[in-house]
Formats: structure tokens, sequence, C-alpha cells
């Protein structure tokens, strides 16, 4: 069996590196432990969220299917933070899990030059310091140019309930083993890190009375540009909350949680805590909101957001009942954690090729991240990169003026991480400009000129484009009279107008909406367009004046950046840089100024010092 590349893992990161490869012409094999699972949900229901959905609609602007698959299993959709600024507005969806993953592998199956084979693999082979092909579990060679590691949690995976363990990397599965020591043999540094998941329930148990609902938005919007329609029915969420009483009954099993007894050594995710250690960390707090998320349309199953834990079985029993709503509450299965293996990122290029194997990419948790997105948009990067690996073609890479996936990848780079990385807007330095709705504007073309943007997607968005064109010039063209606005405005609580003036500079006051504008200039030459382009249209005015000094830093960082280190330069040569920054810089080896600018403990003086040394 020959391929050009393998992609070993069929979960968010491993699906989307596979249907990239495939699409831009490479033969793909998708090895996978269960072909069940191809595309599984294996914690929360949902795709989206702060900064994640940011995430999801850029996934979607390169020509990725997460968003196209999300917007067809969606049960709600949300947009997040609508109470703040537009940067840092975040779509999010709640999906139902069983047709998430029947729409993940129907999607795979219709690309013509990806196949599939059940199984692990064991085994990376090399010619020298290049991959050759894999060994699976079975002893079956497979030959090919290029390998993508997606392993997730299955990397001598290891979960907690209480004092039990059993191996596995997800309830039900096994762990994958054999290849930690492989890569290990060939010279990467490896840790352990760890996730958790709480319980599932029976909804039919609860008492919804007792908890606050949480509707889906009353005019739902989509996560692809192109491919989706929104929501015409939504299902609802519910807020329930924790109490001293709950927090005492899940004290009382600390002496067998994992979390405290020393069963678990590895680090957790900060941003994602179990409720064990809520309740422990912030001991103040004499509650926690609980998120009860519905698993899908025609099922009783439920999620118990903000409730993940690796308690005995009878702790999670006794505490949740005891939460309002749950009194009756039945299990379909308790919370646990996982432990798994894990490479740090540092040991990748920014095109997430391995800088030790030549042709062996990391993609998903196997780099220290968590979440479903951030998993994603590695899964594209890696397959892209290796797709144009075959072709000798330049690696694309995103900046972080870019993209929030360059900033993921500039982070797990440039920085590492020793706990699971999730992203947040705070990451970005530039997210003015990396807001949800210009994804689009941002990446499409990018999409289009590697090869990944079909026509059919091609010429939506130059429809899109093409309406905002005309809304621009039309409101460019419109005068406010005093006459006409002044009484509107007074009574909107903002200043009357001394003189006539564009009607640019009303779009831009924080409190008045295009939409109301709209409504108040009756005009009858106004250009017809969606409501997402008039939106849009309204966050450029708004941020316009912030958006200009953000590109001045924009335009810095990308001088430093277009300064290129030469391959085996000699950091320790240059005494005048820092011995923090010789070391860090010879153990990373930044490819340019801008890299090397990131990296933890190197100065702006050591960057002025390098700039020299490098005759600039």
């Amino acid at each position: 069996m020959k391929y050009d590349i393998v992609v070993v893992g069929a979960g968010h990161a491993g699906n989307e590196a596979a249907a990239a490869a495939a699409k831009l012409g490479a033969k793909v094999l998708l090895v996978t432990m269960n072909m069940q699972t191809i595309g599984q949900m294996s914690c929360n229901p949902a795709m989206g969220g702060v900064a994640k959905g940011q995430i999801v609609r850029e996934i979607d602007a390169l020509g990725g299917l997460s968003g196209i698959i999300s917007d067809k299993t969606a049960i709600q959709f949300r947009m997040l933070n609508r109470s703040k600024g537009a940067a840092m507005w975040s779509p999010r969806t709640q999906n139902d899990r069983w047709r998430f993953a029947e729409e993940w592998r129907l999607a795979l199956e219709a690309i013509p030059n990806l196949d599939f084979i059940q199984s692990t693999v064991d085994e990376v082979l090399l010619d020298g310091t290049e991959v050759r092909g894999v060994v699976l579990q079975s002893g079956q060679e497979i030959s090919c140019r290029k390998v993508v590691v997606t392993s997730g949690t299955f990397l001598n995976g290891i979960m907690h309930i209480g004092t039990r363990q059993m191996n596995g990397g997800r309830s039900a599965e096994g762990a994958a083993r054999g290849i930690t020591a492989c890569l290990q043999s060939f010279g990467f540094d490896h840790g352990r890190m760890k996730t958790g998941t709480p319980p599932r329930i029976d909804g039919r148990s609860l008492d919804y009375s007792k908890f606050e609902v949480q509707e889906g938005d009353a005019r739902p919007g989509t996560f692809s540009y192109w491919a989706s329609k929104p929501l015409e029915r939504q299902m609802n969420c519910w807020i329930a909350h924790t109490s001293e009483l709950v927090h005492d009954t899940l004290r009382s099993g600390f002496d067998r949680s994992p979390l405290f007894n020393g069963a678990i050594q590895s680090s957790g995710p900060r941003y994602c805590p179990s409720i064990e250690d809520k309740i422990n960390r912030f001991a103040d707090k004499t509650s926690h909101q609980l998120f009860v998320e519905p698993e899908g349309w025609n099922t009783v199953e439920m999620y118990i957001n903000g409730f993940s834990t690796s308690l005995p079985e009878e702790v999670q029993h006794e505490a949740l009942r005891k939460v309002s709503g749950f009194e009756d509450v039945k299990f379909f299965r308790p919370g646990y954690a996982v432990e798994y293996d894990y490479f740090p990122p540092t040991q990748l290029k920014h095109s997430l090729e391995t800088k030790i194997v030549t042709g062996l990419y990391f993609a998903g948790q196997i780099n220290g991240t968590t979440g479903y997105e951030e998993a994603a948009c590695q899964g594209l990067m890696a397959g892209i990169n290796s797709a144009r690996s075959l072709r000798d073609e330049e690696a694309l890479q995103l900046d972080r003026s870019e993209a929030y996936i360059g900033v993921l990848i500039d982070d797990l780079i440039t920085k590492g991480t020793e706990e699971p990385y999730r992203m947040f807007t705070s990451r970005a330095e530039f997210r003015l400009s990396l807001r949800q709705d210009n994804a689009d504007r941002r990446l499409t073309a990018i999409g289009r000129g590697i090869g990944l943007v079909g026509d059919q997607q091609w010429a939506s968005f130059e429809a899109k484009e093409e309406q905002r064109f005309h809304v621009e010039q039309w409101l460019g063209n419109q005068t406010a009279e005093p006459s006409h606005w002044n009484g509107w405005l007074e009574s909107k609580g903002t200043t009357a107008l001394r003189q006539k003036g564009p009607l640019s500079a009303l779009i831009a006051r924080p409190q008045l909406t295009l939409e109301e504008l709209r409504g108040h200039l009756n005009a009858d030459d106004m250009p017809v367009a969606s409501d997402v382009v008039w939106e849009q249209v309204e966050i450029d005015a708004k941020y316009a004046g912030y958006l200009d000094k953000e590109q001045e830093q924009v335009d810095k960082l990308k001088r430093l950046e277009s300064v290129r280190i030469p391959e085996g330069f000699d950091f320790f040569r240059i005494t005048a840089l820092s011995i923090e920054a010789r070391q860090k810089m010879e153990r990373l080896r930044p490819a340019t100024v801008g890299h090397a600018s990131r990296i933890s403990g190197v100065s702006p003086s050591d960057i002025q010092v390098l700039l020299v040394h490098l005759g600039r």
C-alpha cells in the first residue's frame, strides 16, 4: 500500500488534515481506531465560543469543513458577547453529537482520493531523517512520504474515576501505544497532560422549572459564509447552580480524588477546570454555574457543562442530586479525567512539520492544546502544508495579524505550553482586525490561491464583497442635514449636528446603529444587501480610527517578520546578547526576527543587537 500522506487519528484535527490534503490532490490514508467514532465530539456537544468561534470562521474561509458541518448539525446558535465591542463577538453552536460525527464521515467519504483503515499506527518508518512510511498495529507496513499525527488524548491514555484507573483515551475506547516510544527514539521530548469530562445524564430525570432557560438567538446566524442556512427552530439550554451543600459533598471525596491524592501528576486546563478544582481553588465562592446542554434532537442525554470531575462515581451522584432540579437525576455515565502524552510544540516549525524529522507533522492535542476548534485549525494547516510540501511549494504560514490561527501556532512554536493551551481574544494583539465577521475578507483569497476554496465558495465571496462595495459607496455619498436629523439624534441621547456632514460620521457614534439610521433615511435608492453586509459596514465604520492605529503595529510586525535568520545561525557568538536570549534562541531556532522577539526572556534590546548583526 502506497500513499502520499498518512493521517493518524480521525478527530477534529485529523479530519481537517485528511480533507485538506486530499482536496489538494494528495493520495491520503486516514487511520482511525474505530470507524464508528470518526469526528466524534469527545467532550461537550458544541462548537465555537469566545475566540474559538473566530477560529471556526477562519477554517471556513480557508476552505475547511468544520463550519459547514457545525451548521448542518446545529440545534442552537448564539452570538456571545453581544453586549461588548464587535471584536469580542463570538459565534457558538450547540450541536447534535450523533449527526455531527455522521456528517463528518459522509463528507470525508465523498472525497475521491481519501481512503480509510481501522487500526492504530505503532511506528513511523524513516529513511535517514525523512519519513518513508508507518507500521500498523497488525504489522502491516504502509509506504508514504508524509505523516500527520493527530492522536488526541489516546497516546498512552489513562482514565481516572476516583481510585479506579483504566487504559483508554475516551470512554469505552482503548489507548494508542507504541508510537510515543518510537517518537522518543527519534529524539523528541514528551510530557503528560490531563483533561476531564462531566457525567452524561438522563434529561427525563430533571426538573427544568428550577433552571434558568438559555435560548438561542432570535435571528440565528451561521459559521459558514457560503454554504449554510440559519436554523429555523432551536433547542433550549438551561443554567443551574451549585451550592455550599454541593461543595461540601464534593469535598467529602477529595481523599479519593486522583487530583489530590497524587494519582494525577500532569497539568490540566487552567480555564476549564474540574468542579473539584474550582471549589478548591475558589474556596470563597459559594456557587458555580452549571450549563445543562442537550446532546441532540432525538435523545434525552444531557451534558452538564461545568461539572467535569474525576471523583468517585458515588460522590458524583450524591453531589449532583443536591443541585436544585437534579434531585432525581439518573446517570448514563460518570465523569472522568484522562491523562495522555503530548510533545512540546517548540519542536515544530510554523508549518507544523517537526524540526527533527522531515515529513512528520503534529496537530491537535499532541501539541498541548485543548478544544475542538484549536485542534481543527492545526489539522487544516498541517494538511495544507504536507500536501504543498509534496509539490515542493512553500509552506502556508499565517502571521499574527492575519488570523487567530496564526496567533495560536505562533504561540505554540515560540512559547510552548506546560498546560493545555486554549485560545482567547486576549491572546491576539490585533483582535480589532481579527473579528469573526471579517474572516472571509482576511482569508478567502488565501484559500483560493492555494486551491482549497472552490468556485462556488469564491463566487459567493465575490457577490458579498460586491454588495459591501455598493453599500459603502452609497453611504459615502449621503449627507446628513441638521434639519432632518437633529430631532431624532436628540431623542437617541446623542449630540445634534451643527452643520451638514457625511453620514459616516453618524454611523461611528456608539449610541446609534446603522439599522436605526437606515430606518430614519427613507431613501429610495438604498442598495440591496444582506443584514450581514450592513452589519459589517457598520463595524468597519465604528472601528475605523482604531484600525488605523492597529495597522501601524501590524506594519511594524511585518517588518520584523521579513528579516529572516539564516539556518544554522550561531547565536552564542553574539556576546552582546543576554545569556538567556542566546540560550533560548539557540534552542528554539527562530526563523525570523519577529519570531525571536516573541520568545519569553528575549528583550527589545536583544532584538536591536540581533538586527545589527544581521546587517539591518
